[in-house]
């Protein structure tokens, strides 16, 4: 519900501040006064675009606050989705700098326009001879229909569920692509990794089979001195071994005379031993090495394989190529892991569309059911606003994949006069028709649901007293359950608010200002009067006046 309008330096308007207590306000005023402004500014803070001109002082910002109190329109999702801290009470404040800047706040926090227009469709209504559109939007039809149907809660139920199957659409087309991606690239993985598998990548592997390589290239020079280095230790007749035995014996026989003699011995004796252990193993050594063409062909084709994987993956040791196998089988597992979730994710759209198909059957039958009905409630309706040969129809086709409607399309299909054939709203009414029956169709929503404020703009533009007053009655009673607002001419539709404001222009010093005013009791018997009346009311349209007031009972 609207509750306050606060409008400063836009158009002819210098200030006005503007209380709305709810139920049907009715707004009037001559021709030029600043009805449409007071829209205008309105459209501004439900985020319209804003233009520099509309600046009635070009040194002064303007500024635009509305107040609303939500309580019961469920806006909590939008405040989540928008990251905005919730409160039932909103206030909107748009601002346009002297250098046409705008900006625009909820709450004190700055909002972009997207936003601003998404909450205030959820706000509030403003409809005119000229904003008929709406009715042939499907959205809205489909909200008519089950709004009458009771089918609201299961149509809720139905656009979670099919977002969520939609969702899960996109993520398993996803996975697919990487799938056709991974097939195109799995062989070659395959084969990296194999490459890699069969060749014995450890720490240190490397130098081993690099000295193992240069050991068997100079086998014969190995040998050789392997076997010279034995032979001077202890072969033939003269050797070390031999020199040493003769020096331990001489020593060994002076031993007695002395500690430090002893030591000699010792010392001397383990030489002996060592180089005799050295000796030996020389000997084992040398034997040991023998040239092999083919051992050092399979060694040398080792180092070459590590080498060329070395520069084939831009790595310098074993340890990053034993990183770079251990990525690649990373990825193979990957390309495993993908099949099985697409398996996974298809699993859960199937569930998902059976519960879609399960409640959009649902839909359809309620639907079906509820159609009658609502055809004769509009052309009631439309019968009590003197169009009584207008037909209406609700057309319901079938489609055999699920949409966002279900499996349903819905299309309102009119004719104004009798014998004319149906046919979509826009091709067959006027603009005073599809005014009349908006106004029918949002007067028996308003009966199922809890709608937002409603801004009615001059509907009763084109219609006689009788219908004036029937349509005064129509907006009477929607705002018995919902906030209405109506721009009216018309003194019977006028007569009918609970609440009366005149708009009305002063020439203050050298400009023309638009102000607005709460009308009570002998004024508002005067204002309809005028509305009765040519030119000064006469004492006859007072008494008219009078009479309409009165006899409105409005609660």
């Amino acid at each position: 519900m609207l509750k306050q309008l606060y409008i400063s330096n836009f158009a002819l308007i210098h200030e006005m501040d503007v209380s709305f207590p709810g139920k049907l306000t009715v707004i009037t005023g001559e021709t030029g006064a600043g009805k449409s402004i007071f829209l205008e500014a309105l459209g501004l803070v439900l985020g319209n675009r804003a233009d520099l001109a509309a600046l009635e002082n070009k040194h002064k910002k303007c500024i635009i606050e509305a107040e609303f109190d939500t309580k019961g329109l469920e806006l909590s999702s939008f405040f989540e989705e928008n990251d905005l801290d919730y409160d039932t009470t909103i206030v909107l404040r748009r601002e346009i700098s002297t250098e046409g800047k705008s900006r625009s706040f909820l709450n004190d926090t700055p909002v972009g326009l997207n936003s601003l227009k998404l909450l205030s469709e959820k706000l509030i209504d403003i409809h005119s001879q000229h904003q008929t559109l709406l009715l042939n939007q499907t959205n809205f039809q489909l909200e008519v229909l089950d709004a009458f149907a009771g089918s609201l809660n299961d149509f809720k139920e139905y656009k979670a569920e099919y977002s969520k199957l939609n969702k899960l659409k996109g993520v398993l087309k996803n996975l697919k692509d990487q799938e056709t991606q991974a097939k195109k690239e799995l062989d070659y993985f395959q084969f990296l990794f194999t490459e890699l598998e069969e060749t014995e990548i450890k720490a240190g592997g490397l130098k081993a089979l690099e000295e193992e390589s240069a050991t068997l290239e100079n086998a014969e020079t190995i040998k050789s001195t392997l076997l010279n280095a034995a032979n001077s230790i202890g072969g033939g007749e003269v050797n070390m071994l031999s020199a040493l035995a003769q020096a331990k014996q001489s020593l060994q026989s002076v031993s007695k005379y002395g500690k430090n003699y002893t030591e000699f011995f010792e010392r001397i004796n383990s030489v002996y031993i060592e180089l005799k252990d050295l000796a030996t193993e020389l000997e084992d050594a040398e034997s040991e090495v023998n040239f092999d063409a083919v051992k050092l062909n399979e060694v040398n084709t080792k180092l070459d394989k590590i080498n060329r994987l070395l520069k084939k993956h831009n790595v310098s040791t074993e340890e990053e190529l034993a990183v770079v196998k251990a990525d690649i089988e990373s990825k193979l597992t990957q390309f495993e892991s993908i099949e099985k979730e697409i398996n996974e994710t298809q699993k859960q759209i199937d569930k998902l569309n059976a519960s879609c198909v399960k409640i959009a059957k649902k839909l359809t039958d309620t639907r079906l059911k509820s159609v009658a009905e609502i055809e004769k409630q509009v052309k009631d309706v439309l019968a009590d606003l003197s169009m009584q040969n207008a037909n209406f129809k609700i057309e319901i086709t079938h489609t055999k994949e699920l949409t966002a409607n279900g499996f349903d399309q819905v299309k309102f299909l009119f004719s104004a006069n009798k014998g004319a054939a149906l046919n979509e709203l826009q091709k067959v009414a006027s603009g005073g028709e599809l005014s009349r029956l908006m106004l029918c169709l949002k007067a028996l929503l308003a009966s199922k649901k809890q709608l937002p404020t409603i801004i009615f703009d001059e509907i009763d533009t084109g219609v006689s007293g009788d219908v004036a007053d029937k349509i005064g009655l129509i907006l009477l009673k929607m705002g018995q359950t919902m906030q209405v607002v109506t721009i009216t001419h018309s003194p019977q539709i006028a007569s009918k608010g609970h609440h009366h404001l005149f708009v009305y222009k002063n020439d203050d010093a050298d400009k023309t200002v638009s102000y607005i005013k709460k009308l009570e009791s002998d004024d508002r018997v005067t204002e309809i009067a005028k509305m009765l009346s040519t030119g000064k009311p006469t004492q006859s349209a007072m008494v008219n006046a009078k009479e309409l007031l009165n006899t409105d009972q409005k609660v």
